[in-house]
């Protein structure tokens, strides 16, 4: 997907006729999607030079104004060595993909040893191919949302349970959808720090995602893509406020402007999702789960056949609750549930 020119010799080579779009559900696809659009000279976003800036982690961050608190990041290779990104950086820093990866092939390394061990999965043939950046420990939240016309159009908030770095260490990946009525501070901080990062990115008419740090002095910078949030995000949105992200983003795509269902404030009932894994220790079925919890939606195989797919899912989850505090206990119960093995 990453690779525009494989994807456009496919396109031409399909021999397609009248088209109307391109679109891509996945990050990895952004660029490519611009570079067809104005290649084949389509609606929507056709900026393929503005979308590496939502892209490329280094190139993202050293482009926001110094007074946008995020992590110090560079690039860094096999040739760059441990102490001079500890002196930059800090004894601890994280290692990531540049373009992202969800959290995967991303480390938080202590000691050279760590460093050169985080470096393996990387080919080494780029020295773009990875970023070093210090390590920012507060827990985590996202706004999705809808940029339209150089304005922010629609926003929600999610705080997750556990980072998707920690998920893919053996964690439950769990979010849930807050309360503006309970968090009017944090929210007034996201839409905020959101309008000054897409206005300096200079964003085009788009779905959004937006990751930051809740410090206790404010809002830490983590990183923003114009793609649909992942995992069962766009579903909680939908369930929770009515509004689908995957038709903001087809609507986008063929160039046309997004409407929004009446708001209902508050809404009835708020949700949240879980990815769930098999615990380290024993053995849960779906009737575990659906004996000990209510849920609105639950899958989960405890066949030894089914391969886990991304943070060691083998299954998931959404649950819902008319008060935020206590869907966000109950979500914390299930996760402890999946993670002891039903103990």
């Amino acid at each position: 997907m990453e690779n525009a020119q494989e994807v456009f010799r496919a396109v031409l080579s399909a021999g397609l006729g009248d088209l109307a779009g391109v679109i891509s559900v996945h990050e990895f696809g952004v660029f490519a999607a611009a570079y067809l659009r104005r290649q084949l000279h389509l609606p929507g976003n056709s900026d393929s030079r503005g979308v590496l800036f939502f892209r490329d982690k280094y190139l993202q961050k050293n482009r926001l104004p110094p007074d946008v608190r995020r992590a110090r990041a560079r690039y860094a290779s096999r040739a760059t060595p441990y102490a001079e990104l500890a002196e930059e950086l800090g004894k601890q820093f994280v290692v990531k993909p540049a373009i992202g990866a969800g959290a995967l092939r991303t480390e938080v390394v202590r000691s050279a040893e760590e460093y050169h061990r985080a470096l393996e999965p990387f080919p080494g043939e780029s020295d773009v191919d990875v970023v070093a950046e210090s390590f920012v420990d507060a827990p985590e939240i996202y706004m999705d949302g809808i940029w339209q016309g150089g304005d922010l159009h629609w926003r929600s908030l999610t705080r997750y349970h556990s980072s998707p770095l920690s998920a893919v260490h053996g964690r439950v990946l769990a979010a849930h959808l807050l309360d503006e009525r309970l968090h009017p501070d944090l929210f007034e901080q996201a839409e905020d720090l959101t309008e000054r990062v897409l206005k300096t990115l200079e964003a085009p008419d788009c779905v959004f995602h937006l990751e930051a740090y809740v410090e206790q002095d404010g809002l830490t910078f983590g990183e923003c893509a114009i793609r649909l949030p992942g995992a069962l995000s766009p579903q909680l949105v939908q369930l929770t406020y009515g509004v689908d992200l995957f038709d903001a983003e087809i609507s986008l795509a063929l160039g046309l402007s997004v409407s929004l269902p009446p708001a209902v404030r508050p809404p009835e009932r708020f949700h949240g999702y879980l990815l769930l894994r098999r615990p380290s220790h024993g053995s849960l079925t779906r009737e575990d789960f659906a004996r000990a919890f209510t849920f609105d939606k639950l899958t989960y195989s405890s066949s030894p056949d089914t391969s886990p797919g991304p943070y060691g899912r083998v299954g998931e989850a959404i649950v819902s609750d008319p008060d935020e505090r206590r869907l966000s206990r109950t979500i914390a119960e299930i996760v402890r549930f999946n993670e002891t093995g039903g103990k």
